[in-house]
């Protein structure tokens, strides 16, 4: 809708500016505090369109906000996390710049951005004497990057209640692909007893948690194929407390990524089935799927066609990917929900130093989720 692109490219720079300010609030994710503080601000500016917001109090995770805009028997689901990967102190090595025409910040893509999109897609909306199709839900999570332990619940029933969610997600690559298909994320933590003994003196009498542990590591390793698109990564280990010691005790937290729900059952399986190969060593593996898998379905391909054609005229080219990273959006999918995952930034660097987003592209975003919310 031409004069939804005209609207926001003529407020580029307010754009820009509530983006700002976002990324100058730092709120990683076990910050209560710095997310706390994001929410609040992030509350003012929707109530000032008119949102109905409601708080989630958490104990220990930010609050969740959920807000309602707009009127209709049906609602869209719109889905966006506050929380970053970056911990308190992050801005003042790494500020709010411009250049080259890029953005770089904490958190400025993954996922600020989308949110900035989000308050000024409805501002444009209501600025310009607009109605959407359908009543408009929010959820603003405040957990997504630590796996939503605290908001899962509430994002798979609001997902139930909805004709269709929309996750403002970054896009894929310096394009903005539309993230169509994402990989099954799964979360397992190995522990290994064995049994203390000096090292130089009576080795013998030990059990190497250690060395039970490498062996585990080796053996999760080889879950990998690369193929069908199945990695699994032991990205954490620990064990034993000093040099001299055969280590009673040993750990390590690993990633499973796959691509399809009769993958994730499968390799689930074999990871829990895992037994010690040192005599006597005790073998512990909890953990299962965080996210599954979310794969393309008619209905999620029927849903991109037509934004396609809204986001024509805007001069929007809507790419889709298939990604190894995980989101809420496939809680949603999972559900049998049709999804539009990775409405938000366009940019590069997510989790990374270089993160950043495209300024040019931030207008053309905010009036691409505009129109998709007003239908033409």
């Amino acid at each position: 809708m031409k004069e939804l692109l005209d609207y926001a490219q003529e407020h580029a720079d307010e754009i820009l500016q509530t983006l700002r300010d976002m990324v100058e609030i730092e709120s990683f994710s076990s910050d209560k505090g710095g997310v706390d503080t994001l929410s609040a601000y992030i509350r003012d500016r929707l109530e000032e369109l008119g949102a109905q917001v409601q708080t989630v109090s958490q104990d220990e995770a930010g609050d969740h906000l959920i807000a309602d805009w707009g009127d209709g028997d049906e609602q869209v689901l719109i889905l966006c996390h506050m929380d970053t990967v970056w911990p308190a102190g992050t801005l003042e090595e790494r500020p709010f710049r411009i250049e080259n025409g890029l953005a770089y910040g904490p958190g400025i893509l993954d996922m600020k951005a989308g949110i900035a999109n989000s308050i000024h897609a409805l501002k444009a909306i209501r600025s310009l004497e607009l109605k959407t199709q359908q009543r408009v839900r929010f959820i603003l999570n405040s957990d997504e990057e630590m796996g939503s332990p605290t908001s899962r619940q509430l994002i798979e029933q609001e997902a139930k209640r909805s004709s269709h969610v929309f996750c403002l997600e970054p896009g894929a690559g310096p394009t903005g692909a539309l993230k169509i298909g994402r990989k099954g994320v799964g979360m397992f933590q190995v522990k290994v007893t064995g049994r203390a003994a000096h090292a130089g003196n009576e080795p013998e009498k030990g059990i190497s948690a250690i060395e039970e542990l490498a062996h585990q590591v080796l053996a999760l390793h080889g879950f990998t194929n690369l193929e069908i698109g199945t990695t699994v990564n032991v990205g954490v280990m620990q064990g034993g407390a000093v040099r001299n010691q055969v280590a009673p005790n040993a750990e390590a937290m690993v990633d499973l990524r796959v691509a399809t729900a009769a993958e994730a059952e499968r390799v689930t399986r074999e990871i829990l089935a895992l037994t010690a190969n040192l005599p006597g060593a005790k073998l512990e593996i909890t953990g299962g799927l965080n996210r599954p898998p979310m794969e393309k379905t008619p209905a999620t391909g029927q849903l991109l066609e037509w934004a396609r054609k809204i986001a024509g005229p805007l001069g929007v080219e809507l790419e889709e990917a298939h990604v190894g990273g995980g989101s809420d959006a496939q809680f949603a999918a999972a559900a049998g929900i049709p999804v539009l995952d990775g409405l938000g930034g366009v940019g590069e660097g997510p989790h990374a130093d270089h993160e950043h987003i495209s300024v040019a592209a931030l207008p053309r975003r905010t009036a691409l989720l505009a129109s998709l919310l007003v239908g033409e």
